[in-house]
Formats: C-alpha cells, sequence, structure tokens
C-alpha cells in the first residue's frame, strides 16, 4: 500500500509540475502567434493522441519523466513550413517574444509555487511557534544570552556596518518557526547580520543582535542553526499557532515566502562553484518519489508544500544557462541581443550535445546520491 502511495505521489508531482511548466511554453507561445505544432507529457511511445482543430497535438507518453512543447520553427530541418504558416513561426518572431516564451515554462513554476503556498494559507495550517530551546554552550546565542523559553517575534536586517543598529520600529512579525528558519537561511546565505525581537516566558521584551562577522559559515558538514545556537523548542499540538489567511494577504505572503525560498536556493546552488554545497546533496527521482509519498501520507497540506519547494527547483534548474534548459536558451538570446545576431545552428548543435552530456552525468549522480542514501539505510 505505501508502495503505491509512493508511485502515485511520484506521478501526480511529476505530472502537475511539468504540466504547468510546459503550459507557460505554450501559452506564452500562443499569445505571441506562434503556432504550437505538440504538447507532450512523458517521452518514448504515446499512449494517447488528440488533434486539436487548431492543429496541435496533445500527447501523453509512457515515460512520465518530463516534457516538451513543439513550435513551428524554420530553423528546424525536419519541419517543412507552408508559406501561409510562416507568420506563426517562432523564429520570425521578435527577440523579446522569443525570450518571452522561452522564459515563461520557469515563471509559470514559480507561480505555482505562490498559488500552492496561498491554497495552504487560506485553508489555514498549523505552525510551530518560534520559541527557541536553551542554546548549546559557545555557540554565538548563548553569549548574547538567549534563554529557553525566549519566543522570536520580530526580524529586521542589519547593514553590513558593524555600528549599525536596529529600528524598534522596522521589525517584520515572524509567526512561526517555519517563517524563522527561511529568514535564517536567507542571512546566513547571504552573509547578512540580523536582529531578533523577543519576547521571554515573563513576557518581557528584548532584542538580540547578531552582527555578519558572528555568523557562522554554510558547509555542508555543519548545521548552521546548531553553530548559531537558534533551535526550536518542541512544543505540543496544543500550543501551535494557526496561520490562515484572507485571499489576497495570503497571496502576499506567499509571494514573499517563494521569492525568499528562490534567493537562498540560488545561492545554494552556486554554492557548488565555492565549496559551501556539494554534489552528494544532489536528489534524483528516487529521493523525490520518497518526499513525495511520505509527505502525501502525511496530509495534502505537507504534500502541496514539497510540490512548491519543488516547483521552485524546477524553475531555477531550467534558469540555469546550461544548453538543452531554458536558461540556455536565454543566454544564446542574451548573446543575439549585445552581437546583434544569432549564435549559428551549427555551434548551437554542438552546444546542445555538450549540454545533453552534462545533463546526463547529474541525473546519472543524482541516481547514485540517491541510491547510496537507500543501501545505506
Amino acid at each position: 500500500m505505501q508502495a503505491l502511495i509512493t508511485l502515485g505521489a511520484f506521478l501526480i508531482t511529476l505530472g502537475a509540475l511539468v504540466s504547468f511548466h510546459e503550459y507557460g511554453h505554450f501559452l506564452a507561445a500562443r499569445l505571441c502567434g506562434v503556432k504550437v505544432l505538440r504538447f507532450a507529457l512523458g517521452f518514448g511511445k504515446p499512449i494517447f493522441t488528440y488533434r486539436a482543430s487548431n492543429g496541435t497535438e496533445w500527447v501523453l507518453a509512457s515515460i512520465p519523466l518530463g516534457g516538451y512543447v513543439k513550435l513551428l520553427d524554420g530553423r528546424d530541418s525536419q519541419q517543412t513550413i507552408q508559406t501561409e504558416d510562416r507568420p506563426q513561426s517562432f523564429d520570425v518572431k521578435p527577440l523579446w517574444q522569443r525570450s518571452l516564451i522561452i522564459a515563461a515554462g520557469p515563471f509559470a513554476n514559480f507561480l505555482l509555487a505562490v498559488i500552492l503556498f496561498s491554497v495552504i494559507y487560506v485553508s489555514g495550517v498549523p505552525q510551530l511557534p518560534a520559541r527557541l530551546q536553551a542554546p548549546p554552550k559557545q555557540t554565538i546565542a548563548a553569549k548574547l544570552g538567549v534563554t529557553a523559553g525566549d519566543e522570536v517575534i520580530g526580524w529586521q536586517s542589519l547593514s553590513s556596518d558593524y555600528s549599525s543598529a536596529p529600528i524598534l520600529e522596522e521589525f517584520d512579525p515572524i509567526p512561526s518557526w517555519n517563517a524563522l528558519r527561511w529568514f535564517l537561511l536567507d542571512a546566513l546565505t547571504g552573509e547578512q547580520g540580523f536582529a531578533l525581537e523577543m519576547q521571554d516566558a515573563s513576557g518581557a521584551r528584548l532584542v538580540k543582535s547578531f552582527r555578519r562577522t558572528d555568523l557562522p559559515p554554510i558547509s555542508p558538514e555543519s548545521d548552521p542553526f546548531q553553530a548559531l545556537g537558534l533551535l526550536p523548542q518542541v512544543s505540543p499540538p496544543t500550543e501551535w499557532k494557526e496561520l490562515k489567511l484572507g485571499p489576497i494577504e495570503a497571496l502576499g505572503f506567499a509571494s514573499q515566502r517563494v521569492y525568499l525560498i528562490t534567493k537562498v536556493s540560488t545561492r545554494l546552488m552556486l554554492g557548488l562553484f565555492t565549496g559551501k554545497t556539494t554534489l552528494k546533496q544532489l536528489g534524483g527521482p528516487l529521493s523525490i518519489a520518497d518526499m513525495a509519498g511520505k509527505s502525501a501520507q502525511v496530509g495534502w497540506q505537507p504534500f502541496l508544500a514539497f510540490l512548491a519547494l519543488l516547483s521552485i527547483s524546477i524553475g531555477l534548474l531550467n534558469l540555469v544557462p546550461l544548453p538543452m534548459l531554458d536558461g540556455g536558451q536565454l543566454l544564446y538570446d542574451a548573446w543575439e541581443l549585445v552581437a546583434g545576431k544569432r549564435i549559428s545552428l551549427s555551434l548551437q548543435e554542438k552546444l546542445q550535445k555538450v549540454g545533453f552530456l552534462l545533463l546526463i552525468f547529474l541525473s546519472l549522480l543524482a541516481l547514485f546520491n540517491d541510491l547510496q542514501h537507500y543501501l545505506s539505510s
């Protein structure tokens, strides 16, 4: 039964995220007057095909590990374009429209994350309070006098100037530990100091400032929260607070959360080149299936939250400037904007082959990490 739940959650996860991503490309193409030849979910042999009256072929394929939108394009040697269809070809459209069509896929993933988080916040979700446990000795929080039971109620980023002090009227409210966790990750990955407005067990309010120079470095071998000394206190569910917002407020809160997660995720991805994160942390389809199954068993809200986080990751991954990804095509467009001419088809084909090999390498590495994780556990 658990295996069926995991498989079902995995298929729903991939289907939802891929559909939304590809529909972003599709919708932008249609709005720009480009003819869509095929909208495919999955790869391999088609198991369902429907041809619409406008000529678009809708395909559901047997291998549910991706999808694609095939556009009418004069640069594709396998396509024969009729004279009357030439104005609907992708390659004759202005640069800004071509770039918009490419960027619409990742943008759709970010939009989906905002929608999913908004649904969670509108429905109401219990949140662990941002109440702290006693910080370990010699940590920054311990040195600043943080004690067990102190609850964080406000957040403020500090400038890089060591002499800067928090402004009491400018603290952002902290509704839960989850909200505080993302603010902390933003500060740690961005190497920016911050101040916490806190309330102790007696109800007294106090402010603790964490300077940039005191922050622990992000590294694959250590837990930055442990080094910082800011850890949540385990509270019974009866003490959890419900976060329930109106539709407009939920959209704003969800947009802020997606922006924050995107910033942190981008810095962690860049950490692959600085050594702050490692390729060992790269997860593949087995990890996705496992997390999808576990979150689905816990409840629909954790499953939607998992979908939102994964959607952000897919949007970011597709913006990486690698051939075969949307970011690679946007890099070609940037070259065209600067140089005033397009990259030749022969060079583009060579870059595509290199990009394909890199993606195969990363996919195999992610799968290897998955297998190593499961065999060791």
